[in-house]
């Protein structure tokens, strides 16, 4: 009976875990010993900061790590510290970075790291395992593991020499940066200013002429234009900007000057023809429009430079010109100046002064309409692509080095250009990329004017060490018959 009594008193008895009953804070001091109540005992801060207990036994990891650490078998250590700390060595943060830079960057980065850079400073996850071999890949693993082939950087096949292919002695042609002294015809004839007189080169047979002479004292001639007269045009008449302040125009077969035309009060240093509208940049900071069918030949002028205007081209709509000056200015014209009474216009249709040099060379895309192209002088060293319709900035690429001339290829989208202080080279860019294509060395220096062959392929450079070099950079557009000339197939000098 003892025995069953016990064993009904232990089962009634509640067990070891389960929670007291509630007791009176005035409890005795006996059972506080062995009991604590959470409510006196604690505040609420601590009671919210205490963690919930679990009697169940913490399940032991294995193999995994430590938990709060990242696997790190796929990161490079170096390349994230790298990543890390490089804005603060770049100092320039990627004002007027180069994309040519960018995408060397790429092809380098590409090399040294097997293709498997990456710009993320962790990477949580390893590589995944290489698949079985007699693994056979799903259609679309097929169709997408190359999408992302087009990003990656171009590599461009095309041969270009790195000599010319014909070297002319050019003597007493000017190093002056302001000037315009080359010019190449649809006719296939070149034109070159030698100090005080013009020469013509044909470069279909090599015959060398003498156009014309200045006849005043230490006048000498500063810029000259062919007239545009489009593909199979007769070329026949040539523009000329003298020393002493005037224009005039040469009749090329006759050897004669037909017209002579004034209003400049300095030298006149550009000139562009629009039909048979010719405008004129000289240093007394005016562009003026001559419309040489008429007697009064001065219908406008234009005002919006403060010093000499180097560079003038007419865009090939005819709708466009631009002119930059020595004042670090690019301006945009169109027709407004004949609204004017007296012909004068003093505000231009677009206004770009992000240049901070001279602004000289100009050239209008052939290719896409409103796209032109402008370069700066030795403080500025920048190619700079222009939206003409809205004077927008599309680009900005640093050259490290004076730019005198551009010049578009008619056949491909890539532009030439030429440099002066420091480097005397012309480099081969394509676009939109802006990635070199080619740099052509040679000149000793400076490359100060540029002119382009009527078939599109060769330009020639002239530069103030008094040669003219011939180099074959743009691709050919079609085949060329035998019955057509070779375009140099003799060899001469200018003079």
């Amino acid at each position: 009976l003892l025995s069953r009594r016990c064993e009904r008193e232990s089962a009634a008895r509640p067990p070891a875990c389960a929670e007291p009953p509630a007791r009176s804070h005035m409890s005795s001091a006996s059972s506080s010993s062995f009991f604590i109540d959470p409510v006196v005992a604690h505040s609420p801060r601590q009671k919210k900061r205490q963690a919930p207990r679990s009697d169940t036994p913490p399940t032991e990891s294995r193999g995994l790590g430590d938990r709060f650490v990242p696997q790190r078998s796929a990161m490079d250590l170096d390349v994230s510290n790298f990543e890390l700390t490089r804005g603060s060595r770049d100092g320039h943060g990627g004002v007027n970075a180069s994309p040519a830079k960018e995408e060397y960057k790429k092809v380098l980065a590409a090399k040294l790291f097997g293709g498997s850079a990456t710009n993320k400073v962790l990477s949580f996850n390893a590589k995944p395992p290489p698949p079985r071999e007699d693994h056979q890949s799903s259609l679309r693993v097929l169709f997408t593991r190359n999408r992302d082939a087009g990003l990656l950087p171009k590599k461009y096949s095309r041969h270009i020499p790195q000599a010319p292919e014909r070297i002319l002695d050019a003597p007493e042609l000017l190093d002056d940066y302001y000037l315009n002294l080359l010019d190449w015809n649809e006719r296939n004839v070149l034109a070159v200013a030698l100090g005080d007189s013009i020469y013509l080169w044909n470069a279909s047979d090599g015959s060398i002429q003498q156009l014309m002479q200045t006849s005043g004292d230490n006048s000498h001639v500063t810029s000259l234009a062919w007239v545009q007269d489009g593909p199979g045009g007769e070329g026949r008449y040539m523009a000329v900007g003298t020393s002493d302040h005037t224009v005039q125009i040469w009749d090329v077969q006759r050897l004669k000057q037909v017209r002579s035309m004034h209003g400049h009060r300095a030298r006149v240093s550009s000139l562009s023809w629009n039909g048979p509208l010719l405008s004129s940049g000289g240093r007394d900071s005016v562009v003026m429009q001559h419309d040489v069918r008429v007697a009064d030949h001065k219908v406008g002028t234009l005002r919006g430079h403060a010093q000499e205007v180097c560079g003038l081209k007419w865009s090939p709509s005819g709708t466009q010109l631009a002119s930059g000056g020595n004042d670090n200015i690019l301006n945009l014209w169109d027709d407004r100046y004949t609204s004017s009474a007296n012909g004068v216009c003093d505000q231009p249709l677009l206004r770009l002064e992000q240049h901070r040099a001279a602004v000289k060379a100009l050239a209008w895309c052939p290719w896409q309409r409103h796209l032109l192209a402008s370069g700066g002088g030795t403080a500025d060293r920048m190619i700079r692509f222009w939206n003409s319709s809205t004077g927008a900035c599309l680009n900005a690429v640093d050259t490290h080095s004076q730019v005198c001339a551009l010049q578009w290829a008619k056949h491909d989208r890539e532009l030439v250009s030429s440099h002066g202080y420091s480097q005397n080279q012309i480099v081969v860019w394509r676009y939109s990329s802006m990635a070199k294509v080619a740099t052509l060395s040679g000149h000793t220096m400076r490359v100060l004017y540029l002119a382009l062959s009527p078939d599109g392929q060769t330009v020639v450079s002239g530069a103030g060490d008094e040669t003219l070099r011939f180099w074959n950079v743009f691709p050919q557009a079609r085949r060329t018959t035998g019955d057509e000339a070779a375009p140099f197939s003799r060899a001469y000098t200018v003079r």
